[in-house]
């Protein structure tokens, strides 16, 4: 949060030294300070914008990979269960060649 202040912070005061603009004697302060706030307002939400646009991409991604994971997981787990099935009837085949006959 406090890198989220500092950038906005820096970017205000590059908004606010990059006007190259010439102000007349005429022009109020109160309309150059509304205008700066209003440039300082419309680059922190394009700033929120972006950020929010790389979460969103950084969460689609962990989804993506947690579903693979997820996926994978099954397939193995499913591997393995038929792996104990078979061992299962291997046992079964043995035991029955064990077991004394009448």
């Amino acid at each position: 949060m406090k890198k989220l202040f500092a950038i906005l912070s820096v970017a205000a005061i590059m908004t606010a030294c990059n006007n190259d603009k010439t102000t007349d004697a005429t022009t109020s302060t109160t309309d150059s300070l509304a205008t700066e706030a209003n440039k300082m307002a419309d680059s922190a939400k394009a700033m929120a914008d972006t950020s929010k646009k790389m979460m969103n991409t950084v969460v689609d991604s962990a989804k993506a990979a947690v579903t693979n994971v997820t996926d994978t997981a099954h397939k193995m787990m499913d591997k393995a269960a038929d792996k104990m099935k078979a061992a299962g009837e291997k046992m079964e085949k043995a035991a029955d060649k064990m077991a004394p006959k009448k």
